[in-house]
Formats: structure tokens, sequence, C-alpha cells
């Protein structure tokens, strides 16, 4: 394919730069893995810009929003990162899911929802259970505004339950994180550059 392609992290974390994030560690090995088949990455910490509560494209009144929007249009696949609390995704990442969920409306020249051809990767940590539940939500939620999910496209980490380790504090990656990640990448990538070359067709 002549077209490289993209990939960004929309990283949820309730953490603000430049506070270690777990998330971000697990996301950034992620875009590694999507880099090492040549793809161009990006990342956005969306905790550090004003994301303004709705469901539009434009909330106004100083939203930093539309400006990521554009980075998330501009992108090939999504790396769609969040942490673990009280079992549930992050309240971030349930702000940045409602303001892609104004992507319903939006149409491109052919009529199709404006994220159709685009992947969406979910990654989940935590040092308490919930990522099944959470990945759940994620293939819904971005499938429901266009994203396509590949083969076994999530890649999470659960700690110990009742203990304090972070993935960040981890010595080394394990094995199954680290298979995990490379297969989500490799289909991610082969998906998107079958999209690219191979649209949805128009209803």
């Amino acid at each position: 394919m002549d077209t490289q392609l993209t990939a960004l992290m929309i990283n949820c974390t309730l953490k603000p730069s430049p506070a270690e994030s777990s998330s971000d560690v697990l996301g950034r090995q992620i875009l590694s893995a999507l880099a090492g088949h040549g793809v161009g990455v990006d990342s956005i910490r969306a905790v550090d810009h004003d994301i303004r509560p709705g469901v539009e494209t434009d909330m106004g009144d100083g939203d930093e929003w539309p400006a990521l929007r554009e980075r998330v249009l501009d992108a090939d696949i999504i790396v769609f990162m969040t942490p673990t609390w009280l079992g549930q995704h992050s309240s971030v990442a349930q702000r940045v899911l409602e303001r892609l969920d104004a992507e319903l409306s939006e149409t491109d020249d052919e009529g199709r929802p404006i994220l159709f051809d685009k992947v969406a990767i979910a990654g989940v940590v935590g040092n308490e259970d919930g990522a099944h539940h959470i990945t759940g939500i994620l293939y819904q939620s971005l499938s429901d505004v266009g994203f396509t999910i590949p083969a076994q496209g999530c890649v999470y980490w659960n700690g110990e339950a009742m203990q304090g380790t972070d993935y960040k504090d981890l010595p080394r990656t394990p094995d199954t994180v680290a298979q995990t990640t490379s297969t989500a990448a490799a289909n991610a990538v082969h998906l998107a550059e079958l999209l690219h070359e191979r649209r949805y067709p128009s209803s």
C-alpha cells in the first residue's frame, strides 16, 4: 500500500500529564507494535484537555474536543485506552465515548457514517477485575459510531485482586500481554489496509 497508515491512542487515564499512567504504558506498547508494521503513531491524553460534556461535535465555550476530533478523523486506527475503576471504564473514557456519539449523524460525501473504514483497538488496565465487562462496553460503543474491531482486538491486564500492583510497576511485560499486543496490532493493520483499499459501500 502506497499511503502510510496512521494510529492515534486516546488515553483515558484520570492522571494528567506528566504523571505516570499504566494506561499510557500499555497504550505505548500497542503503538510500538503498530509502528513495527510501518504505521505512523500519535497519542492524546484526554484528561489534559477541556472536553466539555455533551453529544455534539462542538460544545462551544472553550471546548477542546473539535481539535481532538480532527486528529481522530485523520487516523486510520484508534487505540482506545482506559483504566479500571470500581470495575468500570473511567469517567474520562465515558466522556470521550459520549462525544464520539455525535459522529452517528456525520456522513461523508457518499452519505456513509464518517467513521466507517476506521479500525479501533481497545486497551484496559487495572489492579481489579472488570476488563471483560469494559471491553464489551467499548466494543459496542466504538462499533456503534462506525469503527470496525479486528479479531482479538483488545489488550488487557488485570492485577491480582485486592492487591496494589499497577501495570506500570511490573518489572517486565507479561508474555501473554506481549503476545496479545502483537496479535491485536497485526490484525488491526491487516484490517485497516483492507478497508483502505476497499471501503464499505454506501447505503
